[in-house]
């Protein structure tokens, strides 16, 4: 009796069972690519472009007509002029219909008039162009119904330009600006001690306030939602707290550190280094060690108290149960969370920018593609700058996955 071979192609069933898988995941598929990979792609694209805050504005020509008048002589306006400073339109052309009533004088040798067509034609103008054509008129009627009849009506024009976001120029200077910047080197380095110091930091003290509240004793859930307080509360009301908490003027601290002797003057918390970037860090573990602490929380209650029954029957100390045995269960989840906690914490802005302002060599990677984008109106270096913090936690994710703990299925 031979054994039976398994089919080396798909049935007619299975076929149809795939397509109504892929049928079933092309919306949760185009979801993520609108959301995610579109926007990704066009930080890519832009990153190579030489754009400013000035070129997102379409390159075209912008008409405005008036009528107006110095005593009784009467006059067309056409305010026409370039929407971009650098780059030129082309073929622009001005197309406007003469309401009865109106009679044109003398006409600008750019412009002839076709029966009540008006035609201007420019040519190609440079960036910056704008011009006023001042036309002499005739009216024969109420001036003031004319006026709203002649700029009631919109004249139309022609004319296109290059869109630095969609032609073919690509440059590398946003990357280079970047690299050969003597900044770069002091922002890479308030990135890394802000993102490492502040994601162990959180994982630590949320470690020790989850062993403490591991007990049962009275008031325990008042504490909890006392330690939630940071992490629930307003980004805006604690930054605003903590910075006139600090304040070196009014501050309630330097006047308490002065009144008891501390310090001889008061010192300014967020304005000078390195001081400014340690209190950012320690705002950041303050403001968010209760997520940590509620995950390590969870997971230590679902612990079995058999293991610790039996090592106080063995006579293990408190810090062999935790090493030995509260550890090793909670590996798992301090992966998970230092995993979060790093990338959050690396792409954290709002918290800088409101506490410093990106100030007193606090400036991080994502304070540095807003100053490059809107402070110096540069779009493309931002973008740059915002490239570089997707590749390195792309490369963090890469080292996390292949060389950090396995357990809890990571």
């Amino acid at each position: 009796m031979t054994a039976s071979t398994p089919p080396t192609t798909r049935g007619a069933l299975e076929r149809r069972e795939a397509r109504l898988a892929w049928s079933l995941l092309f919306p949760t598929i185009a979801i993520v690519s609108l959301v995610i990979i579109l926007p990704l792609l066009s930080i890519f694209w832009i990153s190579f472009k030489p754009v400013g805050l000035a070129d997102l504005r379409p390159v075209a020509p912008v008409i405005r007509e008036s009528l107006r008048s110095s005593g009784d002589d009467f006059r067309i306006e056409y305010r026409v002029r370039n929407s971009s400073q650098q780059k030129e339109v082309r073929g622009l052309t001005l197309t406007d219909t003469i309401p009865a009533g109106v009679t044109l004088g003398a006409l600008p040798e750019v412009c002839a008039l076709t029966g009540a067509t008006l035609f201007c034609d420019f040519g190609d103008v440079p960036g910056g162009f704008n011009e006023r054509l001042r036309i002499p008129v005739t009216l024969d009627g109420d001036p003031e119904v004319l006026e709203d009849i002649v700029e009631g009506s919109e004249p139309a024009a022609t004319g296109s330009g290059d869109n630095i976001l969609t032609n073919a120029e690509f440059t590398l200077d946003n990357f280079a600006r970047i690299f050969d910047s003597k900044e770069f080197m002091s922002v890479l380095w308030a990135t890394v001690f802000y993102t490492v110091v502040g994601t162990i930091g959180a994982l630590v003290i949320g470690l020790f306030a989850a062993l403490l509240l591991n007990k049962e004793f009275a008031g325990k859930g008042v504490l909890r939602g006392l330690y939630l307080f940071p992490y629930v509360s307003p980004i805006i009301a604690v930054a605003f707290t903590w910075v006139t908490l600090f304040d070196p003027f009014s501050g309630s601290l330097n006047a308490l550190l002065i009144q008891m002797g501390v310090v001889e003057a008061p010192i300014n918390f967020f304005g000078q280094r390195p001081l400014a970037l340690i209190m950012v860090t320690v705002f950041e573990i303050w403001r968010y060690f209760p997520l940590s602490f509620l995950f390590i929380l969870a997971r230590m209650q679902s612990i079995d108290t058999d293991m610790y029954e039996a090592a106080d029957m063995d006579g293990a100390s408190p810090f062999q149960k935790f090493w030995y045995l509260s550890l090793p269960m909670l590996l798992g989840i301090l992966s998970v969370l230092f995993l979060l906690r790093f990338i959050w914490t690396f792409n954290k802005f709002d918290d800088i920018f409101l506490l410093t302002g990106g100030n007193a060599g606090t400036r991080t990677l994502t304070v540095n593609v807003y100053e490059q984008a809107f402070a110096i109106s540069n779009i493309g270096a931002g973008a740059a700058v915002a490239v570089v913090v997707f590749a390195t936690l792309l490369v963090f994710s890469v080292f996390f996955f292949k060389y950090i703990s396995q357990e809890e299925g990571l």
